[in-house]
Protein backbone atom coordinates (compact mmCIF):
# COMPACT_ATOMS: atom_id res chain seq x y z
CA UNK A 1 0.00 0.00 0.00
CA UNK A 2 1.27 3.49 -0.85
CA UNK A 3 2.36 5.39 2.29
CA UNK A 4 0.01 8.25 1.41
CA UNK A 5 -2.97 5.87 1.36
CA UNK A 6 -2.26 4.51 4.86
CA UNK A 7 -3.91 6.52 7.62
CA UNK A 8 -2.65 4.04 10.26
CA UNK A 9 0.38 1.75 10.04
CA UNK A 10 1.28 -0.93 12.59
CA UNK A 11 4.97 -1.80 12.34
CA UNK A 12 6.25 -4.88 14.23
CA UNK A 13 3.97 -4.12 17.19
CA UNK A 14 4.26 -6.33 20.28
CA UNK A 15 2.53 -6.28 23.66
CA UNK A 16 2.84 -8.51 26.70
CA UNK A 17 0.82 -8.70 29.89
CA UNK A 18 1.94 -10.58 33.02
CA UNK A 19 1.99 -14.24 32.08
CA UNK A 20 0.65 -13.75 28.56
CA UNK A 21 1.75 -12.54 25.13
CA UNK A 22 -1.05 -10.48 23.60
CA UNK A 23 0.65 -9.35 20.35
CA UNK A 24 3.85 -10.39 18.63
CA UNK A 25 5.43 -8.58 15.65
CA UNK A 26 2.17 -7.38 14.09
CA UNK A 27 2.47 -5.30 10.90
CA UNK A 28 -0.22 -4.05 8.50
CA UNK A 29 -1.77 -0.81 7.20
CA UNK A 30 -5.26 0.69 7.41
CA UNK A 31 -6.21 2.58 4.25
CA UNK A 32 -7.63 6.09 4.56
CA UNK A 33 -11.44 6.10 4.26
CA UNK A 34 -11.78 2.32 4.54
CA UNK A 35 -13.83 0.17 6.88
CA UNK A 36 -11.18 -2.27 8.08
CA UNK A 37 -12.24 -5.39 10.02
CA UNK A 38 -10.09 -6.97 12.74
CA UNK A 39 -11.00 -10.66 13.00
CA UNK A 40 -9.81 -13.55 15.12
CA UNK A 41 -10.73 -15.78 18.02
CA UNK A 42 -11.08 -14.44 21.54
CA UNK A 43 -7.57 -13.86 22.81
CA UNK A 44 -6.18 -13.34 19.30
CA UNK A 45 -5.19 -9.75 20.16
CA UNK A 46 -7.90 -7.73 18.40
CA UNK A 47 -9.03 -5.66 21.37
CA UNK A 48 -5.46 -5.19 22.57
CA UNK A 49 -4.47 -3.80 19.17
CA UNK A 50 -7.50 -1.48 19.22
CA UNK A 51 -6.56 -0.25 22.71
CA UNK A 52 -2.99 0.48 21.56
CA UNK A 53 -4.32 2.61 18.71
CA UNK A 54 -6.75 4.38 21.06
CA UNK A 55 -4.06 5.23 23.62
CA UNK A 56 -5.54 3.00 26.35
CA UNK A 57 -2.46 0.75 26.31
CA UNK A 58 1.09 1.34 25.08
CA UNK A 59 3.10 -1.14 22.97
CA UNK A 60 6.17 -2.90 24.36
CA UNK A 61 7.80 -3.05 20.95
CA UNK A 62 7.40 -1.74 17.43
CA UNK A 63 5.67 1.49 16.48
CA UNK A 64 2.35 2.90 15.28
CA UNK A 65 2.24 5.62 12.62
CA UNK A 66 -0.73 7.89 11.98
CA UNK A 67 -0.69 9.80 8.70
CA UNK A 68 2.91 8.69 8.16
CA UNK A 69 4.09 10.10 11.51
CA UNK A 70 5.13 7.79 14.35
CA UNK A 71 3.04 8.52 17.43
CA UNK A 72 3.35 7.77 21.16
CA UNK A 73 0.02 8.11 22.94
CA UNK A 74 0.07 8.37 26.72
CA UNK A 75 -3.71 8.21 27.09
CA UNK A 76 -6.96 8.34 25.05
CA UNK A 77 -6.93 12.15 25.11
CA UNK A 78 -3.67 12.12 23.14
CA UNK A 79 -5.24 9.71 20.64
CA UNK A 80 -8.34 11.88 20.21
CA UNK A 81 -6.14 14.94 19.68
CA UNK A 82 -4.52 12.97 16.84
CA UNK A 83 -7.96 12.20 15.38
CA UNK A 84 -8.53 8.69 16.76
CA UNK A 85 -11.61 7.76 18.84
CA UNK A 86 -13.01 4.49 20.13
CA UNK A 87 -16.52 3.13 20.65
CA UNK A 88 -16.23 0.44 23.31
CA UNK A 89 -18.20 -2.79 23.56
CA UNK A 90 -18.73 -2.14 27.27
CA UNK A 91 -20.12 1.35 27.67
CA UNK A 92 -18.52 3.59 30.30
CA UNK A 93 -20.52 6.66 31.32
CA UNK A 94 -21.43 8.58 34.45
CA UNK A 95 -25.01 7.30 34.41
CA UNK A 96 -26.20 9.84 36.98
CA UNK A 97 -25.21 12.71 34.66
CA UNK A 98 -27.02 13.98 31.58
CA UNK A 99 -25.99 13.29 27.99
CA UNK A 100 -24.72 16.88 27.73
CA UNK A 101 -22.66 16.57 30.92
CA UNK A 102 -21.09 13.31 29.73
CA UNK A 103 -20.27 14.69 26.27
CA UNK A 104 -18.65 17.86 27.67
CA UNK A 105 -17.11 16.33 30.79
CA UNK A 106 -13.53 16.81 29.60
CA UNK A 107 -14.06 20.40 28.47
CA UNK A 108 -16.92 22.02 30.38
CA UNK A 109 -17.91 25.49 29.07
CA UNK A 110 -17.75 28.07 31.82
CA UNK A 111 -19.07 31.56 32.31
CA UNK A 112 -17.14 33.24 35.08
CA UNK A 113 -16.87 30.75 37.93
CA UNK A 114 -19.81 28.62 36.86
CA UNK A 115 -20.52 26.01 34.21
CA UNK A 116 -22.66 27.43 31.40
CA UNK A 117 -25.41 24.81 31.15
CA UNK A 118 -26.98 26.51 28.11
CA UNK A 119 -23.68 26.43 26.20
CA UNK A 120 -23.02 22.85 27.32
CA UNK A 121 -26.40 21.67 26.04
CA UNK A 122 -25.98 23.61 22.80
CA UNK A 123 -22.57 22.03 22.20
CA UNK A 124 -23.88 18.53 23.04
CA UNK A 125 -26.92 18.95 20.79
CA UNK A 126 -24.59 19.89 17.92
CA UNK A 127 -22.53 16.75 18.54
CA UNK A 128 -25.64 14.54 18.51
CA UNK A 129 -26.93 16.35 15.44
CA UNK A 130 -23.68 15.62 13.61
CA UNK A 131 -24.60 11.93 13.56
CA UNK A 132 -28.37 12.53 13.14
CA UNK A 133 -29.20 11.03 16.54
CA UNK A 134 -32.41 12.60 17.93
CA UNK A 135 -31.62 12.22 21.65
CA UNK A 136 -32.55 14.88 24.21
CA UNK A 137 -29.18 15.88 25.70
CA UNK A 138 -30.88 16.76 29.00
CA UNK A 139 -31.79 13.11 29.67
CA UNK A 140 -29.75 11.12 32.17
CA UNK A 141 -27.48 8.61 30.46
CA UNK A 142 -28.74 5.92 32.87
CA UNK A 143 -32.22 6.30 31.35
CA UNK A 144 -31.03 5.59 27.79
CA UNK A 145 -31.15 2.24 26.03
CA UNK A 146 -27.90 0.49 25.16
CA UNK A 147 -28.33 1.58 21.52
CA UNK A 148 -28.85 5.21 22.55
CA UNK A 149 -25.80 5.11 24.82
CA UNK A 150 -23.80 3.79 21.90
CA UNK A 151 -24.98 6.75 19.80
CA UNK A 152 -23.67 9.05 22.55
CA UNK A 153 -20.28 7.29 22.37
CA UNK A 154 -20.15 7.75 18.61
CA UNK A 155 -21.18 11.41 18.93
CA UNK A 156 -18.37 11.92 21.45
CA UNK A 157 -15.81 10.49 19.03
CA UNK A 158 -17.08 12.38 15.98
CA UNK A 159 -17.59 15.60 17.95
CA UNK A 160 -14.05 15.31 19.31
CA UNK A 161 -12.72 15.48 15.76
CA UNK A 162 -11.97 11.77 15.23
CA UNK A 163 -11.21 10.86 11.63
CA UNK A 164 -10.44 7.27 12.61
CA UNK A 165 -13.01 5.50 14.82
CA UNK A 166 -12.46 2.06 16.35
CA UNK A 167 -15.64 0.03 16.92
CA UNK A 168 -15.17 -2.87 19.37
CA UNK A 169 -18.07 -5.35 18.99
CA UNK A 170 -20.55 -2.46 18.57
CA UNK A 171 -23.65 -4.58 17.84
CA UNK A 172 -23.20 -7.31 20.47
CA UNK A 173 -25.95 -5.88 22.72
CA UNK A 174 -28.28 -4.45 20.05
CA UNK A 175 -31.55 -5.79 18.68
CA UNK A 176 -31.89 -6.44 14.95
CA UNK A 177 -33.71 -3.12 14.44
CA UNK A 178 -31.08 -1.20 16.44
CA UNK A 179 -28.32 -2.98 14.52
CA UNK A 180 -29.80 -1.87 11.18
CA UNK A 181 -29.91 1.73 12.45
CA UNK A 182 -26.26 1.42 13.45
CA UNK A 183 -25.37 0.12 9.97
CA UNK A 184 -27.05 3.17 8.42
CA UNK A 185 -25.07 5.48 10.69
CA UNK A 186 -21.82 3.72 9.82
CA UNK A 187 -22.58 4.07 6.12
CA UNK A 188 -23.01 7.83 6.65
CA UNK A 189 -19.70 8.08 8.49
CA UNK A 190 -17.93 6.20 5.70
CA UNK A 191 -19.50 8.51 3.10
CA UNK A 192 -18.02 11.45 5.01
CA UNK A 193 -14.54 9.96 4.77
CA UNK A 194 -14.24 8.64 8.32
CA UNK A 195 -11.95 5.61 8.57
CA UNK A 196 -13.49 2.78 10.60
CA UNK A 197 -11.58 -0.01 12.34
CA UNK A 198 -14.21 -2.65 13.04
CA UNK A 199 -13.74 -5.46 15.61
CA UNK A 200 -16.49 -8.07 15.27
CA UNK A 201 -17.24 -11.79 15.41
CA UNK A 202 -20.34 -11.52 13.24
CA UNK A 203 -19.64 -12.72 9.73
CA UNK A 204 -22.73 -11.15 8.20
CA UNK A 205 -21.88 -7.62 9.32
CA UNK A 206 -18.19 -7.96 8.42
CA UNK A 207 -19.13 -8.75 4.82
CA UNK A 208 -21.92 -6.14 4.87
CA UNK A 209 -19.81 -3.22 6.13
CA UNK A 210 -16.09 -3.79 5.60
CA UNK A 211 -13.87 -3.51 2.53
CA UNK A 212 -10.68 -4.94 4.08
CA UNK A 213 -10.09 -7.71 6.62
CA UNK A 214 -7.08 -8.35 8.84
CA UNK A 215 -6.93 -11.69 10.64
CA UNK A 216 -5.03 -12.22 13.90
CA UNK A 217 -4.37 -15.58 15.53
CA UNK A 218 -2.62 -16.08 18.88
CA UNK A 219 -1.39 -12.49 18.82
CA UNK A 220 0.18 -12.71 15.36
CA UNK A 221 -0.79 -11.24 12.01
CA UNK A 222 -2.10 -13.98 9.69
CA UNK A 223 -3.41 -12.09 6.65
CA UNK A 224 -4.80 -8.81 5.35
CA UNK A 225 -7.19 -9.23 2.41
CA UNK A 226 -9.71 -7.20 0.45
CA UNK A 227 -13.31 -8.27 1.03
CA UNK A 228 -13.63 -9.26 -2.64
CA UNK A 229 -10.78 -11.75 -2.38
CA UNK A 230 -12.10 -13.77 0.55
CA UNK A 231 -15.24 -15.72 1.42
CA UNK A 232 -16.69 -16.76 4.77
CA UNK A 233 -15.27 -20.28 4.68
CA UNK A 234 -11.75 -19.02 3.99
CA UNK A 235 -12.04 -16.36 6.69
CA UNK A 236 -13.05 -18.92 9.31
CA UNK A 237 -10.16 -21.17 8.32
CA UNK A 238 -7.73 -18.26 8.67
CA UNK A 239 -9.15 -17.39 12.09
CA UNK A 240 -9.34 -20.81 13.73
CA UNK A 241 -7.58 -23.27 11.43
CA UNK A 242 -10.76 -25.31 10.96
CA UNK A 243 -13.40 -25.54 8.25
CA UNK A 244 -16.59 -23.49 8.25
CA UNK A 245 -18.72 -26.60 8.81
CA UNK A 246 -17.21 -26.93 12.30
CA UNK A 247 -18.38 -23.40 13.17
CA UNK A 248 -21.99 -23.61 11.97
CA UNK A 249 -24.55 -24.93 14.50
CA UNK A 250 -24.99 -28.69 14.36
CA UNK A 251 -28.49 -29.91 15.04
CA UNK A 252 -28.79 -31.63 18.39
CA UNK A 253 -30.26 -35.13 18.33
CA UNK A 254 -31.67 -35.16 21.88
CA UNK A 255 -35.46 -35.35 21.88
CA UNK A 256 -36.24 -34.81 25.54
CA UNK A 257 -37.69 -38.26 26.11
CA UNK A 258 -36.84 -38.17 29.83
CA UNK A 259 -39.07 -37.07 32.67
CA UNK A 260 -40.17 -33.50 33.26
CA UNK A 261 -37.44 -31.49 35.02
CA UNK A 262 -38.97 -28.00 34.82
CA UNK A 263 -42.62 -26.91 34.88
CA UNK A 264 -43.66 -23.26 34.69
CA UNK A 265 -47.34 -22.29 35.13
CA UNK A 266 -49.12 -18.92 35.30
CA UNK A 267 -45.80 -17.09 35.73
CA UNK A 268 -46.25 -13.32 35.72
CA UNK A 269 -44.39 -10.17 36.71
CA UNK A 270 -45.83 -6.64 36.62
CA UNK A 271 -44.89 -4.68 33.48
CA UNK A 272 -42.68 -7.54 32.20
CA UNK A 273 -44.61 -10.69 31.26
CA UNK A 274 -47.94 -12.38 31.96
CA UNK A 275 -49.32 -15.90 32.33
CA UNK A 276 -46.33 -17.83 31.00
CA UNK A 277 -46.51 -21.61 31.04
CA UNK A 278 -44.30 -24.36 29.58
CA UNK A 279 -42.31 -27.45 30.55
CA UNK A 280 -38.83 -28.83 29.86
CA UNK A 281 -37.98 -32.53 29.92
CA UNK A 282 -34.67 -34.19 30.70
CA UNK A 283 -32.50 -34.21 27.60
CA UNK A 284 -34.52 -31.49 25.87
CA UNK A 285 -33.37 -28.09 24.56
CA UNK A 286 -36.28 -25.62 24.62
CA UNK A 287 -35.56 -22.36 22.85
CA UNK A 288 -37.12 -18.98 23.63
CA UNK A 289 -37.38 -16.47 20.77
CA UNK A 290 -38.54 -12.87 20.95
CA UNK A 291 -37.56 -9.33 20.14
CA UNK A 292 -35.67 -7.24 22.68
CA UNK A 293 -38.14 -6.33 25.43
CA UNK A 294 -40.40 -9.32 24.80
CA UNK A 295 -39.59 -10.74 28.26
CA UNK A 296 -37.12 -13.54 27.53
CA UNK A 297 -34.48 -12.58 30.09
CA UNK A 298 -37.12 -11.47 32.59
CA UNK A 299 -38.61 -14.97 32.60
CA UNK A 300 -35.18 -16.50 33.18
CA UNK A 301 -34.62 -14.11 36.10
CA UNK A 302 -37.97 -15.04 37.62
CA UNK A 303 -37.30 -18.79 37.43
CA UNK A 304 -33.89 -18.31 39.06
CA UNK A 305 -35.34 -16.25 41.92
CA UNK A 306 -34.07 -12.85 40.80
CA UNK A 307 -37.47 -11.14 40.41
CA UNK A 308 -39.19 -10.59 43.77
CA UNK A 309 -42.33 -9.31 42.06
CA UNK A 310 -42.86 -12.54 40.11
CA UNK A 311 -45.80 -14.80 40.88
CA UNK A 312 -46.91 -18.18 39.61
CA UNK A 313 -45.71 -21.76 39.95
CA UNK A 314 -42.31 -23.19 39.09
CA UNK A 315 -41.38 -26.80 39.84
CA UNK A 316 -38.04 -28.57 39.37
CA UNK A 317 -38.42 -32.34 39.15
CA UNK A 318 -41.78 -31.95 40.90
CA UNK A 319 -40.43 -29.81 43.77
CA UNK A 320 -41.97 -26.28 44.00
CA UNK A 321 -39.64 -23.26 44.01
CA UNK A 322 -40.43 -20.17 46.07
CA UNK A 323 -39.25 -17.72 43.34
CA UNK A 324 -37.50 -15.54 45.92
CA UNK A 325 -33.96 -16.88 46.15
CA UNK A 326 -31.26 -17.94 43.66
CA UNK A 327 -29.83 -20.09 46.45
CA UNK A 328 -33.07 -22.10 46.56
CA UNK A 329 -33.00 -22.49 42.77
CA UNK A 330 -29.40 -23.69 42.92
CA UNK A 331 -30.18 -26.21 45.65
CA UNK A 332 -32.99 -27.56 43.45
CA UNK A 333 -30.50 -28.06 40.61
CA UNK A 334 -31.06 -24.95 38.46
CA UNK A 335 -28.08 -23.16 36.88
CA UNK A 336 -28.16 -19.84 35.06
CA UNK A 337 -25.65 -18.49 32.52
CA UNK A 338 -26.60 -14.79 32.31
CA UNK A 339 -26.49 -12.56 29.25
CA UNK A 340 -23.91 -10.21 30.79
CA UNK A 341 -21.15 -12.50 32.03
CA UNK A 342 -18.99 -9.67 33.39
CA UNK A 343 -21.65 -8.04 35.56
CA UNK A 344 -23.76 -11.04 36.57
CA UNK A 345 -21.85 -14.24 35.82
CA UNK A 346 -18.40 -13.71 37.31
CA UNK A 347 -16.49 -12.02 40.10
CA UNK A 348 -13.81 -10.41 37.94
CA UNK A 349 -11.41 -9.77 40.82
CA UNK A 350 -11.23 -13.48 41.69
CA UNK A 351 -9.08 -16.13 40.03
CA UNK A 352 -10.66 -18.37 37.44
CA UNK A 353 -10.52 -21.37 39.79
CA UNK A 354 -12.46 -19.47 42.48
CA UNK A 355 -15.17 -18.49 40.00
CA UNK A 356 -15.65 -22.06 38.81
CA UNK A 357 -16.22 -23.42 42.32
CA UNK A 358 -18.38 -20.58 43.72
CA UNK A 359 -21.73 -22.48 43.55
CA UNK A 360 -20.24 -25.64 45.11
CA UNK A 361 -18.12 -24.31 47.98
CA UNK A 362 -20.17 -26.07 50.66
CA UNK A 363 -19.46 -29.47 49.15
CA UNK A 364 -15.74 -28.68 49.03
CA UNK A 365 -15.40 -27.65 52.67
CA UNK A 366 -14.45 -29.83 55.63
CA UNK A 367 -15.13 -28.44 59.10
CA UNK A 368 -15.43 -24.99 57.56
CA UNK A 369 -12.10 -25.19 55.69
CA UNK A 370 -11.90 -25.29 51.89
CA UNK A 371 -10.07 -28.33 50.55
CA UNK A 372 -7.77 -26.96 47.85
CA UNK A 373 -7.15 -30.33 46.23
CA UNK A 374 -10.85 -31.09 45.95
CA UNK A 375 -11.46 -27.60 44.50
CA UNK A 376 -8.87 -28.14 41.76
CA UNK A 377 -10.15 -31.65 41.02
CA UNK A 378 -13.71 -30.32 40.62
CA UNK A 379 -12.57 -27.55 38.23
CA UNK A 380 -10.48 -30.03 36.23
CA UNK A 381 -13.46 -32.39 35.94
CA UNK A 382 -15.69 -29.54 34.73
CA UNK A 383 -13.25 -28.62 31.98
CA UNK A 384 -12.86 -32.28 31.03
CA UNK A 385 -16.63 -32.31 30.47
CA UNK A 386 -16.37 -29.05 28.52
CA UNK A 387 -13.80 -30.74 26.24
CA UNK A 388 -11.99 -27.45 25.71
CA UNK A 389 -8.56 -26.25 26.68
CA UNK A 390 -9.00 -24.56 30.07
CA UNK A 391 -7.72 -21.02 30.62
CA UNK A 392 -5.11 -20.34 33.30
CA UNK A 393 -7.23 -20.94 36.38
CA UNK A 394 -4.77 -19.04 38.56
CA UNK A 395 -5.10 -15.89 36.44
CA UNK A 396 -7.35 -13.06 37.60
CA UNK A 397 -10.64 -13.41 35.70
CA UNK A 398 -10.71 -9.76 34.58
CA UNK A 399 -7.59 -10.35 32.47
CA UNK A 400 -8.98 -13.31 30.50
CA UNK A 401 -10.44 -13.06 27.01
CA UNK A 402 -14.21 -12.97 26.55
CA UNK A 403 -14.27 -16.56 25.29
CA UNK A 404 -12.32 -17.84 28.29
CA UNK A 405 -14.56 -15.90 30.67
CA UNK A 406 -17.59 -17.58 29.09
CA UNK A 407 -15.91 -20.96 29.52
CA UNK A 408 -15.56 -20.20 33.25
CA UNK A 409 -19.28 -19.40 33.54
CA UNK A 410 -20.20 -22.66 31.80
CA UNK A 411 -17.67 -24.69 33.81
CA UNK A 412 -19.15 -23.28 37.03
CA UNK A 413 -22.53 -24.84 36.29
CA UNK A 414 -21.05 -28.05 34.89
CA UNK A 415 -19.26 -28.48 38.23
CA UNK A 416 -22.61 -27.98 40.00
CA UNK A 417 -24.20 -30.87 38.02
CA UNK A 418 -27.47 -29.03 37.27
CA UNK A 419 -30.77 -30.71 36.39
CA UNK A 420 -31.87 -27.57 34.54
CA UNK A 421 -29.54 -25.11 32.85
CA UNK A 422 -30.81 -21.72 31.64
CA UNK A 423 -28.58 -20.23 28.93
CA UNK A 424 -29.17 -16.55 28.11
CA UNK A 425 -27.29 -15.57 24.93
CA UNK A 426 -24.51 -18.13 25.62
CA UNK A 427 -22.53 -17.31 22.46
CA UNK A 428 -22.84 -13.50 22.49
CA UNK A 429 -19.46 -11.84 22.03
CA UNK A 430 -17.45 -15.06 21.62
CA UNK A 431 -15.41 -16.04 18.60
CA UNK A 432 -16.28 -18.65 16.02
CA UNK A 433 -14.18 -21.35 17.66
CA UNK A 434 -15.68 -20.82 21.12
CA UNK A 435 -19.14 -20.68 19.56
CA UNK A 436 -18.66 -24.12 17.98
CA UNK A 437 -17.45 -25.48 21.32
CA UNK A 438 -20.51 -24.09 23.14
CA UNK A 439 -22.88 -25.54 20.51
CA UNK A 440 -21.26 -28.94 20.94
CA UNK A 441 -21.47 -28.63 24.73
CA UNK A 442 -25.21 -27.88 24.60
CA UNK A 443 -25.75 -31.04 22.55
CA UNK A 444 -23.67 -33.14 24.95
CA UNK A 445 -25.44 -31.82 28.05
CA UNK A 446 -28.83 -32.62 26.50
CA UNK A 447 -27.67 -36.12 25.58
CA UNK A 448 -26.58 -36.59 29.22
CA UNK A 449 -30.10 -35.73 30.43
CA UNK A 450 -29.84 -32.05 31.36
CA UNK A 451 -32.93 -29.97 30.58
CA UNK A 452 -31.85 -26.78 28.81
CA UNK A 453 -33.72 -23.51 28.37
CA UNK A 454 -31.95 -21.60 25.57
CA UNK A 455 -32.44 -17.87 24.95
CA UNK A 456 -30.75 -16.51 21.84
CA UNK A 457 -31.11 -13.60 19.43
CA UNK A 458 -29.42 -15.67 16.70
CA UNK A 459 -32.37 -17.43 15.09
CA UNK A 460 -30.31 -19.99 13.11
CA UNK A 461 -28.71 -21.00 16.41
CA UNK A 462 -32.14 -21.46 18.03
CA UNK A 463 -33.47 -23.48 15.10
CA UNK A 464 -30.43 -25.75 14.98
CA UNK A 465 -30.10 -26.44 18.70
CA UNK A 466 -33.66 -26.49 20.04
CA UNK A 467 -36.08 -29.41 20.17
CA UNK A 468 -38.88 -26.84 20.08
CA UNK A 469 -39.09 -23.05 20.29
CA UNK A 470 -41.40 -20.86 22.39
CA UNK A 471 -42.16 -17.45 20.87
CA UNK A 472 -42.73 -14.36 23.04
CA UNK A 473 -44.13 -10.99 22.07
CA UNK A 474 -44.76 -8.07 24.43
CA UNK A 475 -44.50 -10.27 27.53
CA UNK A 476 -46.88 -12.96 26.30
CA UNK A 477 -46.34 -16.37 24.77
CA UNK A 478 -47.79 -16.26 21.26
CA UNK A 479 -46.77 -19.62 19.88
CA UNK A 480 -44.65 -22.74 19.94
CA UNK A 481 -42.90 -24.38 17.00
CA UNK A 482 -41.30 -27.80 16.75
CA UNK A 483 -37.90 -27.86 15.11
CA UNK A 484 -39.39 -29.38 11.96
CA UNK A 485 -41.75 -26.39 11.62
CA UNK A 486 -39.27 -23.66 12.57
CA UNK A 487 -37.12 -21.48 10.35
CA UNK A 488 -35.78 -17.94 10.94
CA UNK A 489 -38.40 -16.33 8.69
CA UNK A 490 -41.42 -17.89 10.41
CA UNK A 491 -39.97 -17.08 13.83
CA UNK A 492 -39.41 -13.46 12.85
CA UNK A 493 -43.00 -13.13 11.64
CA UNK A 494 -44.35 -14.49 14.91
CA UNK A 495 -41.99 -12.32 16.98
CA UNK A 496 -43.09 -9.20 15.10
CA UNK A 497 -46.81 -10.09 15.15
CA UNK A 498 -47.14 -10.73 11.41
CA UNK A 499 -48.99 -13.49 9.60
CA UNK A 500 -47.27 -15.49 6.82
CA UNK A 501 -48.19 -12.78 4.26
CA UNK A 502 -46.53 -10.07 6.34
CA UNK A 503 -49.74 -8.50 7.66
CA UNK A 504 -49.88 -7.24 11.24
CA UNK A 505 -51.77 -9.60 13.56
CA UNK A 506 -54.13 -8.36 16.25
CA UNK A 507 -52.70 -8.39 19.76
Amino acid sequence: MDEAEAVVSFRHVSKRFPGARALEDVSFDVRRGSCHALCGENGAGKSTLAKLLAGIEQPDGGEIAVGGRVIHFEDPRDALAAGIGMVHQELAFCENLSVAENLCLGDLPVRGLFVSRAEMEKRAAAMMGAIDAPIDVRRLVGELTVAEQQMVQIASAVGGGARVIIFDEPTSSLSQHETERFYTLLDRLKARGVTCVFVSHRMQEIFRLCDTITVLRDGRHVATRSIESIDEATLVQLMIGRRLEEYLPVETTATGSGGEVLRVAELSSPRKFENIGFSVHAGEVVGIAGLVGAGRTDIAHAIFGLDHEASGRVEVAGIPLGLRSPAEAMRAGVGFVPEDRKRHGLVLSLRGLENVTLPTLRSLALAGWLRGGAERALAADAFTRLRVRPPDLNAVTAGLSGGNQQKLVLAKWLAARCRVLILDEPTRGVDVGAKAEIHALIGRLASEGTGILLISSELPELVALSSRILVLRDGQMVGELARAEADPESLLRMMAGLDPLGRRLRA
